[in-house]
């Protein structure tokens, strides 16, 4: 009889584990020097380089009770590409820091590696190296870099002028949804249920769309991982403009509206973050140019207007202004 024995990160300490990734994370494309040394190394091109940085927090972020490893290894990384996909970079490193207990094991940072090495391997991301220290509670940190193809090609929150269209990729709020379903059915394995809940715990970064808003000319784009309506805020402050938002033509999917009622739907939509679509301002004929391109569909769901920078106006039928409790996710709070 074979007997394993889990290890904690208690039992091996840090260089132990990081030789332990070492050899899980093998050659990475486009890498002089990875894992192992002191800094990473690259051959860069003449293109613009963009770097971005994003923490997932236990018990802020994220709940190991609902997190398997494999799929936070995912998320943190996705999480992380959004950004670049929001300024329209194409991903190429990615350094990764772990602040673990030492109660936790090595079985579990190495799932999450794999979940990591998945998504890595979907977008071509060399996962470059990083750092392992301890903590009281589980903290990743993953710092990613991309390149632009000028200074006039890259996707800003400022460039967004009255008179455009606003449109959204996907379906903002099946996250919201998937994790209300995470929390209060668990055990449910309905097949709508369970692809909600996937798009919480594996979201998807529109690398691949954002390179189309460019392509086509469009200047102003974020990533709705506050929220659609906190989101959309951040490019009218920016901007220094207001909107008005078509509430009936907003795009919750179909697996979301018949898993809630109406008016929880809408909320989830406007307010739910962590779906990490595209929002973004243009022509009505840019964007029917990006919808005729992309696999994803893409709704045009208001209007940049001139007025005070950041407001919103939510309309509702025969153009009657809605009142929400919330407008989505803020620290501290």
């Amino acid at each position: 009889m074979i007997y394993f024995i889990e290890m904690n990160l208690k039992d091996i300490g840090e260089f132990e584990l990081i030789d332990k990734i070492k050899t899980l994370t093998g050659p990475q494309p486009g890498l002089i020097l990875g894992i192992g040394d002191d800094a990473c190394a690259w051959q860069n091109d003449a293109a613009i380089t963009l770097a971005a940085t994003d923490s997932l927090v236990e018990n802020v972020h994220f709940d190991l009770e609902i997190n398997s490893w494999q799929d936070l290894g995912w998320k943190a990384l996705a999480v992380s590409l959004s950004d670049l996909a929001a300024m329209g970079a194409k991903p190429q490193a990615a350094l990764v820091s772990l602040a673990l207990t030492e109660k936790t094991l090595v079985e579990s940072v190495l799932e999450f590696y794999r979940g990591l090495l998945e998504i890595a391997g979907v977008f071509k991301v060399a996962i470059a190296g990083g750092n392992v220290s301890s903590a009281s509670q589980v903290n990743i940190t993953i710092t990613v870099t991309g390149t632009g193809d000028g200074a006039d090609r890259i996707l800003k929150r400022s460039e967004a002028r009255a008179g455009q269209k606003i449109a959204v990729t996907g379906f903002p709020g099946s996250a919201a949804a998937g994790l209300w379903l995470l929390k209060n059915r668990p055990g449910n394995v309905n097949a709508t249920h369970t692809r909600l809940k996937q798009s919480f715990l594996r979201p998807f970064p529109r690398i691949t769309e954002s390179e189309f808003l460019v392509k086509t000319g469009v200047k102003t784009a974020i990533d709705t991982s506050d929220g659609l309506l906190a989101d959309l805020k951040h490019i009218l402050n920016s901007s220094r403009l207001s909107a008005n938002i078509d509430a009936d033509i907003l795009p919750a999917s179909h697996l979301t509206r018949a898993s809630f009622t109406k008016n929880q739907a809408l909320d989830m939509v406007l307010t739910g973050g962590e779906d990490y679509e595209l929002l973004f301002t243009a022509s009505h004929s840019m964007i029917q140019e990006v919808s005729s391109s992309l696999n994803v569909p893409v709704t045009v769901i208001g209007d940049i207007i001139e007025g005070p920078p950041g407001k919103i106006n939510l309309l509702g039928e025969a153009g009657n202004k809605l009142q929400l409790a919330r407008n989505g996710w803020r620290h501290f709070d």
